[in-house]
Protein backbone atom coordinates (compact mmCIF):
# COMPACT_ATOMS: atom_id res chain seq x y z
CA UNK A 1 0.00 0.00 0.00
CA UNK A 2 1.01 3.81 -0.69
CA UNK A 3 0.54 7.12 1.46
CA UNK A 4 1.38 10.16 0.45
CA UNK A 5 3.19 12.78 3.10
CA UNK A 6 2.99 16.60 2.15
CA UNK A 7 4.57 19.59 3.91
CA UNK A 8 1.63 22.27 5.03
CA UNK A 9 2.97 25.97 4.44
CA UNK A 10 4.06 26.89 1.02
CA UNK A 11 2.42 23.73 -0.27
CA UNK A 12 -0.83 23.45 0.03
CA UNK A 13 -1.66 26.82 2.33
CA UNK A 14 0.51 30.17 2.26
CA UNK A 15 3.30 31.10 4.68
CA UNK A 16 1.28 31.81 8.01
CA UNK A 17 4.48 33.63 9.40
CA UNK A 18 5.09 35.63 5.82
CA UNK A 19 1.43 36.77 5.96
CA UNK A 20 1.79 37.99 9.52
CA UNK A 21 4.59 39.93 9.13
CA UNK A 22 2.44 41.74 6.01
CA UNK A 23 -0.12 42.22 8.43
CA UNK A 24 1.95 43.18 11.22
CA UNK A 25 4.36 45.41 9.16
CA UNK A 26 6.82 43.77 11.04
CA UNK A 27 9.79 42.33 8.44
CA UNK A 28 11.57 40.08 10.15
CA UNK A 29 8.70 37.38 10.65
CA UNK A 30 8.86 36.76 7.02
CA UNK A 31 11.43 34.78 7.91
CA UNK A 32 11.06 30.90 7.38
CA UNK A 33 12.31 27.36 7.13
CA UNK A 34 12.85 28.42 3.59
CA UNK A 35 15.32 30.87 4.44
CA UNK A 36 16.95 29.07 7.95
CA UNK A 37 17.58 25.19 8.16
CA UNK A 38 17.72 25.63 11.63
CA UNK A 39 14.64 25.55 13.08
CA UNK A 40 15.02 25.60 16.83
CA UNK A 41 17.21 28.86 16.05
CA UNK A 42 14.07 30.10 13.75
CA UNK A 43 11.50 29.69 16.51
CA UNK A 44 13.37 31.70 19.39
CA UNK A 45 13.44 34.37 16.86
CA UNK A 46 9.87 34.97 16.49
CA UNK A 47 9.06 34.35 20.31
CA UNK A 48 11.89 37.14 20.69
CA UNK A 49 9.81 39.15 18.44
CA UNK A 50 6.22 38.35 20.03
CA UNK A 51 7.72 39.76 23.12
CA UNK A 52 9.40 42.61 21.67
CA UNK A 53 6.50 43.79 20.11
CA UNK A 54 4.09 42.25 22.82
CA UNK A 55 1.79 40.44 20.05
CA UNK A 56 -0.06 36.94 21.65
CA UNK A 57 -1.62 34.29 20.17
CA UNK A 58 -4.59 35.72 19.31
CA UNK A 59 -3.19 38.59 17.11
CA UNK A 60 -1.74 35.73 14.88
CA UNK A 61 -4.82 33.59 14.90
CA UNK A 62 -6.47 36.46 14.01
CA UNK A 63 -4.55 36.31 11.07
CA UNK A 64 -4.76 32.98 9.88
CA UNK A 65 -8.26 33.48 10.39
CA UNK A 66 -8.48 35.63 6.97
CA UNK A 67 -6.00 33.48 5.32
CA UNK A 68 -7.11 30.67 2.43
CA UNK A 69 -5.51 27.96 0.81
CA UNK A 70 -2.89 28.79 -1.77
CA UNK A 71 -5.28 28.40 -5.54
CA UNK A 72 -6.28 25.00 -6.25
CA UNK A 73 -4.53 23.05 -3.27
CA UNK A 74 -8.21 22.15 -2.32
CA UNK A 75 -8.79 20.36 -5.43
CA UNK A 76 -5.61 19.14 -5.88
CA UNK A 77 -5.88 17.39 -2.23
CA UNK A 78 -9.30 16.22 -2.58
CA UNK A 79 -8.27 14.47 -5.64
CA UNK A 80 -5.20 12.88 -4.23
CA UNK A 81 -6.92 11.27 -1.08
CA UNK A 82 -9.43 9.51 -3.82
CA UNK A 83 -6.73 7.47 -4.87
CA UNK A 84 -4.12 7.76 -1.44
CA UNK A 85 -4.09 8.15 2.37
CA UNK A 86 -2.46 11.06 2.78
CA UNK A 87 -0.54 12.99 5.92
CA UNK A 88 0.04 16.46 6.24
CA UNK A 89 3.63 16.22 8.31
CA UNK A 90 4.01 20.44 9.13
CA UNK A 91 5.70 22.20 11.59
CA UNK A 92 3.50 24.47 12.38
CA UNK A 93 1.24 24.10 15.63
CA UNK A 94 -2.39 22.91 16.09
CA UNK A 95 -3.07 26.04 17.53
CA UNK A 96 -2.59 27.66 14.24
CA UNK A 97 -3.95 25.06 12.04
CA UNK A 98 -7.62 24.87 12.64
CA UNK A 99 -9.10 27.35 10.04
CA UNK A 100 -6.69 26.19 7.68
CA UNK A 101 -7.99 22.35 7.74
CA UNK A 102 -11.22 23.30 7.94
CA UNK A 103 -10.84 24.50 4.30
CA UNK A 104 -8.74 21.91 3.33
CA UNK A 105 -11.06 19.39 4.99
CA UNK A 106 -9.44 18.57 7.44
CA UNK A 107 -7.06 15.76 6.26
CA UNK A 108 -4.72 14.18 8.95
CA UNK A 109 -2.03 16.40 10.68
CA UNK A 110 1.07 16.14 12.25
CA UNK A 111 2.25 18.32 13.75
CA UNK A 112 4.11 20.37 17.46
CA UNK A 113 2.06 22.93 20.27
CA UNK A 114 3.02 25.92 21.47
CA UNK A 115 3.20 27.01 25.15
CA UNK A 116 0.94 29.88 26.05
CA UNK A 117 0.78 31.68 29.46
CA UNK A 118 -2.31 32.76 31.30
CA UNK A 119 -2.93 35.85 29.82
CA UNK A 120 -2.36 34.53 26.20
CA UNK A 121 1.42 35.55 25.19
CA UNK A 122 3.36 32.50 23.32
CA UNK A 123 6.14 31.63 25.64
CA UNK A 124 7.65 28.52 24.17
CA UNK A 125 7.09 25.49 21.70
CA UNK A 126 7.02 21.69 22.60
CA UNK A 127 8.11 19.41 19.45
CA UNK A 128 6.00 16.42 19.27
CA UNK A 129 8.84 14.94 18.19
CA UNK A 130 12.05 16.09 16.82
CA UNK A 131 13.14 15.71 13.33
CA UNK A 132 9.42 14.43 13.02
CA UNK A 133 9.02 14.98 9.79
CA UNK A 134 11.50 12.31 8.67
CA UNK A 135 10.54 9.88 11.48
CA UNK A 136 6.55 9.83 10.76
CA UNK A 137 7.86 8.79 7.45
CA UNK A 138 9.94 5.89 8.72
CA UNK A 139 7.80 5.08 11.20
CA UNK A 140 4.93 4.76 7.84
CA UNK A 141 7.48 2.75 6.03
CA UNK A 142 8.03 0.50 8.86
CA UNK A 143 4.35 -0.43 8.34
CA UNK A 144 5.27 -1.53 5.13
CA UNK A 145 3.85 1.32 3.30
CA UNK A 146 5.46 2.52 0.53
CA UNK A 147 6.09 6.58 1.02
CA UNK A 148 5.48 9.47 -1.17
CA UNK A 149 6.47 12.92 -0.41
CA UNK A 150 6.14 16.59 -1.38
CA UNK A 151 7.54 19.31 0.39
CA UNK A 152 9.19 23.32 -0.46
CA UNK A 153 11.63 24.07 2.66
CA UNK A 154 14.97 22.66 4.29
CA UNK A 155 12.65 21.19 7.26
CA UNK A 156 11.04 18.67 4.37
CA UNK A 157 14.69 17.78 3.20
CA UNK A 158 14.48 14.60 5.77
CA UNK A 159 11.19 13.65 4.74
CA UNK A 160 12.28 13.62 1.27
CA UNK A 161 15.05 11.82 2.05
CA UNK A 162 13.51 8.98 3.83
CA UNK A 163 10.17 8.68 1.27
CA UNK A 164 10.61 6.13 -1.50
CA UNK A 165 9.95 9.38 -4.00
CA UNK A 166 10.36 12.59 -2.77
CA UNK A 167 9.65 15.84 -5.31
CA UNK A 168 10.03 19.47 -4.43
CA UNK A 169 6.82 21.82 -4.95
CA UNK A 170 6.48 25.32 -4.86
CA UNK A 171 10.25 25.52 -3.56
CA UNK A 172 12.87 28.71 -3.83
CA UNK A 173 15.59 27.84 -6.79
CA UNK A 174 18.15 27.69 -4.00
CA UNK A 175 16.96 24.81 -2.17
CA UNK A 176 16.03 23.12 -5.23
CA UNK A 177 20.09 24.02 -6.92
CA UNK A 178 21.21 22.59 -3.44
CA UNK A 179 18.97 18.99 -3.60
CA UNK A 180 19.33 18.36 -7.21
CA UNK A 181 18.14 14.85 -6.48
CA UNK A 182 14.70 15.87 -5.88
CA UNK A 183 12.62 16.83 -9.21
CA UNK A 184 10.93 19.78 -8.65
CA UNK A 185 7.61 20.82 -9.24
CA UNK A 186 5.90 24.27 -9.91
CA UNK A 187 2.17 23.37 -9.74
CA UNK A 188 0.28 20.85 -8.46
CA UNK A 189 -1.01 19.20 -11.83
CA UNK A 190 2.63 18.23 -12.03
CA UNK A 191 2.75 17.11 -9.14
CA UNK A 192 -0.15 15.06 -9.10
CA UNK A 193 1.31 13.28 -11.94
CA UNK A 194 4.88 12.61 -10.43
CA UNK A 195 3.46 11.34 -7.77
CA UNK A 196 1.02 8.85 -9.84
CA UNK A 197 4.12 8.20 -12.12
CA UNK A 198 6.23 7.62 -8.47
CA UNK A 199 2.91 5.02 -7.57
CA UNK A 200 3.28 3.17 -10.83
CA UNK A 201 6.75 2.44 -10.76
CA UNK A 202 6.88 1.56 -6.65
CA UNK A 203 3.99 -0.46 -6.94
CA UNK A 204 5.77 -2.57 -10.17
CA UNK A 205 9.10 -3.13 -8.09
CA UNK A 206 7.60 -4.10 -5.20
Amino acid sequence: MQVVCLDLEGVLVPEIWIEFSQRTGIAEFARTTRDEPDYDKLMRQRLALLARHGLKLADIQRVIEGMGALPGAREFLDELRSRFQVFILSDTFYEFADPLMRQLARPTLLCHRLVVDAQGFVRGYRLRQVDQKRMAVNALKGLNYQVIAAGDSFNDIGMLEAAHAGFFIHAPQPIVATYPQFPAMHNYAELAAAIEQAGARLQAAA
